[in-house]
């Protein structure tokens, strides 16, 4: 049955603003994608943009005027790059009769709506992990010993490598490394961060108490950001296969943005077009299949994920056994 157009559907700002939150629930379940590519609005579906290299923007330039003589010019070079939003949606039906069997047991369209809401965050942080922890768009640096070997990693000493060759390509450092939970877990116990931790005074060094902050003091980083979204690539009906969305094979030091400037540069940013209605954590909405006899709770948004300057990261490998 065709689904009637958005503008037949109706908006749900009762639904989402039960869901305000939603952002929080998400940055518990180990979202990160989103601070990762910081969003960026856009007027257009699609578009052309002008990226100024990073050789252009640190490039030496004369600044001494002499009297009567004028003040020096140069002019520089950009590249074309381009963004198209794809709209990304999920629906949950709400059956008519299996609503008004359980309604003692719970609200069967909040629950819809916040499955709707699961399915569209967590494939964006997908599409996320999958660009940026990518040996083919990024050329890694091979870890010798893997972080879950406790006594012999040396992560300090490979993370400062790969801080010091992000410098090198981009002329900017570095000031966030990404891990997931599993790699975090495993950071804590390595004697080289225990090491540090105890004898620079951070924390209580008991893995327990090593908190993301305190790595991030560690490893001379403004953030160390733990990705903790999971996901089940099992068809339904088959047995769970549980898998992390960010990969415990790699880890990554980047430069993220850190204001709304598009100019600043940066490893990348997400594009959102909100002028079909879309919001970039979910614009809910719901339209009658009576077919079905059921309200049909959609979420959806329209973005764009791009990576802007892969010389502002280095990608780590080998990161786990």
């Amino acid at each position: 049955m065709p689904s009637p157009s958005t503008s037949l559907a109706t908006q749900r700002p009762d639904l989402a603003a039960s869901f305000e939150e939603f952002s929080l629930e998400a940055d518990r379940q180990g979202f990160i994608g989103h601070r990762v590519l910081p969003v960026i609005e856009v007027a257009q579906q699609a578009g052309n943009f002008g990226k100024i290299p990073l050789e252009e923007l640190l490039r030496d330039a004369e600044t001494r005027r002499a009297p009567r003589s004028g003040y020096n010019r140069d002019d520089y070079k950009f590249e074309t790059a381009t963004y198209a939003c794809e709209e990304h949606g999920f629906e949950q039906p709400v059956d008519d009769r299996l609503r008004k069997m359980y309604a003692n047991y719970f609200d069967a369209e909040m629950i819809a709506t916040k499955r709707a809401y699961d399915r569209v965050l967590r494939n964006a942080e997908k599409r996320i992990a999958d660009l940026l922890f990518n040996a083919t768009t990024f050329t890694p640096q091979s870890i010798t010993n893997e972080w879950d070997d406790s006594a012999n990693a040396v992560p300090l000493t490979d993370v400062e490598t790969a801080v010091k060759a992000a410098w090198a390509a981009s002329g900017l450092w570095p000031n966030a490394l990404i891990i997931n939970r599993k790699v975090f877990r495993n950071l804590r116990n390595c004697t080289q961060i225990i090491d540090r931790v105890k004898y620079q005074g951070f924390v209580d060094a008991r893995a327990g108490n090593i908190t993301a902050e305190a790595l991030a003091q560690a490893f001379d980083l403004d953030m160390v950001l733990v990705a903790g979204g999971s996901r089940n690539t099992a068809k339904q009906g088959q047995s769970a296969s549980i898998s992390q969305i960010w990969s415990d094979e790699y880890a990554m030091v980047c430069r993220i943005a850190s204001t709304n400037d598009f100019e600043e540069p940066c490893i990348g940013r997400t594009f959102h077009w909100s002028g079909d209605g879309s919001e970039v954590d979910g614009h809910v909405e719901s339209y009658r299949d009576e077919v079905k006899r059921a309200d049909i709770v959609r979420v959806r948004h329209d973005v764009d994920e791009v990576v802007l300057h892969t010389a502002c990261a280095k990608l780590l490998d080998n990161v786990t056994t």
